[in-house]
């Protein structure tokens, strides 16, 4: 997919954009220390992630510290970024100290209703880019309708759109926890979706909440989060119980920097291959548009 540089992606990867280059230019990449497979990630002191050979993570000070470099707020929830050393797609983590979240909604998630709450709020935060010059985003459906793991507590959805005749991704997955949701994002190119799920699904399987961290060790007294799931994929902490849509969300980041959330328009673009060939090493492959 070869990416025009629309302001479709204005803010859109965050760490992973414009502000990166930045951070390339004053070679503050070179003080980024990356923990190679086979080795344990620590995701701050809630959970650990196996990162197997040919992988590499960036632990979350410095993963924020790159953002940073990158003129870009931090909310301090980063808690790092994993990714192949060979390939174009990357893993966001992110915890949300919400308190648990009962999964009440788990057999009543209506993905119509859902469907409808995030083009409601893409329309309304159409209008904000519309008064700011960008073009609007379109909700073109669902990629995966959102999916809720009883036995594992993880809820899972991806939501496709378009802007300006380019194809965008949302690829989330919640982790749910005895004190709050990791938020894990799949950065990857739309078109590459599918072949890359198995790979994301087995590496989220090497990934467990500390002792005393897990859903199943909620103990009465426990801080319970004022929402649910279905909350949680329209827009969850950010927006509170507001129906305020996943691609929405870009208008209000522009607006809100201070409450920066993490959510992948995805796109895959030349300086975000050659930092991460210059951060993970390996051989890396061109592409259109490099």
């Amino acid at each position: 997919m070869k990416i025009r540089g629309t302001t479709c992606y204005l803010g859109i990867l965050i760490l992973l954009s414009a502000g990166i280059t930045r951070a390339q230019d004053t070679n503050s990449h070179s003080k980024v220390n990356v923990l190679r497979g086979p080795a344990k990630a620590q995701l701050g002191m809630v959970a650990q992630i196996d990162v197997p050979i040919g992988y590499g993570f960036i632990n979350g000070k410095d993963y924020q510290a790159l953002k940073k470099a990158a003129g870009e707020r931090v909310s301090g929830h980063e808690l790092g970024l994993l990714r192949a050393t060979n390939e174009d797609w990357a893993v966001v983590f992110r915890f949300d100290d919400v308190g648990y979240v009962k999964d009440t909604e788990k057999d009543s998630l209506n993905a119509d209703k859902l469907l409808n709450a995030i083009k409601e709020g893409t329309a309304a935060g159409n209008e904000d880019r519309k008064r700011a010059g960008h073009p609007p985003i379109e909700v073109i459906g669902w990629d995966l309708p959102p999916h809720y793991d009883e036995a594992t507590h993880n809820l899972e959805w991806a939501v496709r759109g378009s802007c300006a005749g380019e194809l965008i991704l949302n690829y989330n997955t919640r982790l749910l926890g005895r004190k709050g949701v990791m938020e894990v994002v799949l950065i990857v190119d739309p078109e590459n979706l599918q072949k890359t799920l198995p790979t994301y699904r087995n590496l989220l399987a090497g990934y467990s909440f500390q002792t005393g961290e897990n859903y199943a060790e909620f103990r009465p007294g426990d801080k319970i989060a004022k929402y649910g799931l279905g909350a949680l994929i329209v827009g969850g902490a950010a927006v509170g119980a507001a129906k305020l849509g996943l691609f929405a969300w870009l208008a209000v980041l522009l607006k809100k920097a201070g409450k920066l959330v993490i959510l992948a328009f995805v796109a895959i673009v030349a300086f975000f291959k050659k930092l991460f060939a210059k951060i993970f090493g390996g051989n890396r492959r061109s592409s259109p548009g490099t």
